[in-house]
């Protein structure tokens, strides 16, 4: 048999020893036994999208070292051996945070709640354990190499690192938010090739780190594990009440109308028996094929199974060389036809629905503007819009999403800035976040996280935890959602979510072509006048789930941005020193975030604003004018607007009537407003929606629409330029 064997040196000065031996396809059939009773992990991809998903299948067990996260703790656990060998390395890696302490196998290092101040570019590095896995990666790194890494499932509490939010449901104390395990021998097996590959590894840690002169190596030493609990089956629980989802739906209702929510994607959890994780998982790859299926044995008597359809981050190319981005999120549902012309009937039917339409537009919307916090400006394009995914149970709409990574961040800055999908939290993320934390009956822990691989090249692939399934002490724990508007029924709603669960229901029961991108400013990437160049520019974000987007198209017209969350003191703005105040657009009201008093202080330094939806509401209620609730909100849907004069829209080049994208509740009529004048309107019915007002003479400027969104594209980039212009000309005069 052929073997093929390098050897090279990584960045933390580890020597790595790769052997590469063809193996017989059957060898993961195999592993998928193996890893029912040690720990280990299967991945696989069931189906094949040109340009998104390929066909692939790897899997290793027996892992020599676990990374465990639990709140703030981190822990690396030696699990045999082999993990003994490189536990010092690991080790001095987490003093990097903290003081270490160890007991036995294991280090363990809590990192310390952030201090200091962060610009909400800099958001994903304030300290978390992401910043520990950081270090590891690190000392591991090199690109010799595309399968060595951490592989494992990251849990959605994970996110309240990211994003400040109260936790209200009780958490367990020994709950992971972490586990991640490091193989030193994969298998890998690529159907498009035709290959497959057995890939070992053995490592020597210099006497640097282990304090003696010769160092330590691995050659030789055992790769087997302990094997892990057997599964034993405990009693099922009941399924969730009929019309308790329905209930949340309910409720969400009230905060769309309200305009503190634009979609939410609340979940719930049914349950099935599992006395085989391996045979649930064969059983599902073959009767529910997704692009990321996985089984896991995480050890504790854990597993994962599941078949997702969705990819969540993935990140490839050379660190700080300009990354590729990439991310496909979906939404927008219907059931499979009982043919292929049924299917074609309810692709017809969910093609033409608004209010999927409505529900993949905020998504993308949302997605790009979580790339565009890291992403090189302009680089963050749509390449993929409503394409058709059929499954098992149900067809979907996808669209498919890239950036460029910008030089100074990595994939971990990709994986935290898009935590979590909007396809299972909402818009504006934020706040969909705390009404889930509010309303779901038990945390999340995996579901709606993210299961897969941190590349040791800097590369990342991870999918969304969906369509699985939690196994522990012989029950699996399904968790499901759908995908909230405004115009949601309640009791339908409650059916797609059981109809999402029956997959994976139905096989633990048996147990027992693409559009185009527009050419829209997103795509563009051609010299355009750098407008806005030598300005700096505050961008005040209200909790808002565009607010990077905003802050990238600002950046293509060759301005400086930083981005501040509401409520910092005032005396940054003296510090910055801005040029021109954008206040974001935002969930609720102006009251909620006592925007009055922010607009006082830019008054008395006589700063340029531009406000965008809740900053629009802002500026009016300040002057003395009067807001409104519409009879119905309109969250991620286009509507025609008449320019009626004045220079922010006619100085863009704006026509007299063009489409823009509309997220919100609260408006304003030309009655209510004083004291600016009204430069656009939307005919809503009896009386117009003001969707632009400007006060040239105060340097104030405003529109009652997102720029940023695909549905503005015609026009919206040349808004932010004509704004940046208005702001520089005025400032000189």
């Amino acid at each position: 048999m052929d073997t093929d064997a390098v050897s090279y040196r990584t960045a933390g000065g580890l020597d790595v020893r790769r052997t590469a031996t063809p193996c017989d396809p059957e060898v993961l059939t195999e592993l998928v036994r193996d890893v029912e009773y040690r720990r280990g992990g299967v991945l696989s991809s069931g189906m094949e999208y040109p340009g998104r998903y390929s066909r692939w299948h790897l899997g290793y067990v027996d892992p020599c070292l676990e990374i465990v996260a639990r709140g703030r703790r981190v822990t690396a656990t030696a699990l045999n051996d082999r993990g003994r060998v490189l536990l010092p390395v690991i080790e001095r890696a987490l003093g990097e945070h903290g003081e270490v302490h160890q007991a036995g196998d294991a280090a363990e290092v809590t990192v310390p709640e952030p201090a200091g101040f962060f610009t909400e570019e800099q958001r994903s590095r304030r300290p978390s354990v992401f910043s520990a896995l950081r270090s590891i990666v690190a000392l591991f790194f090199s690109d010799s190499d595309s399968h060595l890494g951490l592989y494992g499932a990251f849990g959605y509490d994970l996110a309240f690192q990211f994003e400040e939010i109260a936790q209200v449901l009780d958490r367990a104390p020994d709950d992971r938010d972490l586990a991640l395990q490091l193989p030193d021998a994969v298998v890998v097996r690529d159907r498009k090739r035709e290959t497959c590959v057995r890939y070992t590894y053995e490592f020597t840690v210099p006497g640097s780190f282990t304090g003696t002169a010769e160092g330590a190596a691995t050659d030789g030493r055992a790769r087997e594990t302990e094997p892990t609990p057997p599964v034993v089956t405990a009693e099922v629980p009941a399924q969730p009440e009929p019309g308790s989802y329905a209930r949340i739906v309910a409720e969400a209702k009230k905060r769309f109308a309200r305009g503190d929510l634009f979609e939410v994607v609340p979940g719930h959890r049914t349950y099935g028996r599992c006395e085989s994780p391996a045979r649930f998982y064969e059983h599902l790859r073959a009767r529910n094929p997704a692009p990321y299926e996985f089984f896991f044995n995480l050890g504790e008597g854990e597993y994962l199974v599941g078949a997702s359809p969705e990819m969540f981050v993935r990140v490839t190319g050379e660190p700080g060389t300009g990354q590729r981005v990439e991310t496909c999120p979906i939404s927008g549902t219907i059931r499979r036809g009982e043919d292929a012309l049924g299917d074609a009937e309810n692709i017809r039917t969910l093609l033409t629905s608004a209010k999927e339409e409505s529900e993949l537009t905020m998504c993308t919307d949302v997605d790009r503007n979580d790339k565009s916090r890291v992403c090189e400006p302009g680089s963050v394009r749509v390449i993929g819009r409503r394409q058709i995914e059929m499954y098992s149970r149900l067809i979907h709409t996808v669209d498919h999403i890239e950036g460029t990574l910008r030089p100074e961040f990595d994939a971990l800055d990709a994986f935290l800035t898009h935590m979590w999908a909007v396809t299972v939290t909402g818009a504006p993320k934020t706040w969909a976040m705390r009404f889930i934390e509010q309303h779901e009956t038990t945390p999340r822990r995996w579901y709606g996280g993210a299961v897969g691989a941190i590349g040791f090249d800097g590369s990342m692939n991870t999918g969304l935890t969906l369509r699985t399934a939690q196994i522990r002490d012989g029950v699996a724990t399904v968790r499901v959602g759908a995908t909230l508007l405004h115009d949601s029924d309640p009791d339908a709603e409650e059916r797609e979510t059981f109809l999402k669960a029956r997959a994976l229901l139905e096989t633990l029961a048996l147990d027992e072509s693409p559009e185009p991108d527009d050419g829209g400013p997103a795509a563009a990437t051609t010299a355009r006048e750098d407008a806005g160049a030598g300005m700096r520019v505050l961008l005040v974000d209200y909790e808002d789930s565009f607010v990077n987007t905003l802050a990238d198209y600002v950046r293509r017209h060759g301005a400086d941005v930083s981005t501040l969350r509401h409520g910092f003191e005032v005396s940054l703005l003296d510090e910055l020193a801005p040029d021109l105040v954008i206040l974001s657009p935002g969930p609720g009201l102006p009251t909620d975030f006592d925007t009055s008093a922010l607009l006082d202080a830019l008054d008395e330094r006589g700063l340029p604003v531009f406000g965008v939806c809740l900053g629009l509401q802002a500026m009016v209620e300040h002057a003395g004018g009067e807001l409104s609730t519409l009879r119905e909100p309109v969250h991620g849907k286009p509507g025609r607007v008449q320019v009626n004069g004045g220079e922010l829209l006619s100085g863009a080049g704006a026509p007299d009537d063009f489409s823009a994208a509309r997220y919100h509740s609260t408006y304003t009529t030309p009655a209510q407003v004083k004291n600016y004048k009204v430069t656009a309107t939307v005919d809503d019915g009896a009386d117009p929606v003001v969707m632009a007002i400007e006060d040239p003479s105060a340097r104030r400027w405003a529109v009652q629409f997102h720029p940023e969104s695909i549905l503005t594209a015609s026009v919206g980039e040349g808004i932010i330029a004509n704004v940046l212009r208005m702001a520089r000309t005025q400032s000189s005069e």
